[in-house]
């Protein structure tokens, strides 16, 4: 079964510098899979929000899409706002599977990686 598509979801900010990590992380993903369509989505202030990535990848011909929502909490957006949309795009597109992942600050994985890195003494920041 061919991999996912994926959706990094983020808040969005006013300032364009501010999605360089989001955009980051998914150079990384192109990098070790080539072959899986990944895109950036944010909840608000920049684009695309997450239902134009959802209908760019659908367009492609995407049936499967991982959504990862890169929260370092669990507020609000994650707890209530998420699920909303989530269902919007089901309704929109219900011949698609969508897979929503926990926050990512939920990981074990990232909270191990944060807490080598503030024991790094900043050597990882470059």
């Amino acid at each position: 079964m061919p991999q996912p598509a994926i959706i990094l979801f983020a808040h969005g900010s006013r300032d364009p510098a501010w999605s360089a990590p989001i955009q980051a992380v998914a150079q990384r993903i192109r990098h070790l899979s080539p072959q899986t369509e990944v895109r950036c989505a944010y909840l608000e202030l920049m684009a695309p929000n997450l239902a134009g990535a959802c209908a760019e990848l659908v367009a492609q011909g995407q049936r499967r899409i991982r959504v990862v929502p890169m929260f370092l909490g669990v507020g609000r957006h994650a707890r209530e706002d998420l699920p909303v949309l989530l269902q919007s795009l089901q309704t929109a597109h219900p011949g698609i599977e969508l897979e929503l992942l926990p926050a990512i600050g939920e990981s074990a994985h990232i909270v191990n990686a944060l807490a080598t890195l503030a024991l790094s003494a900043g050597a990882d920041f470059h």
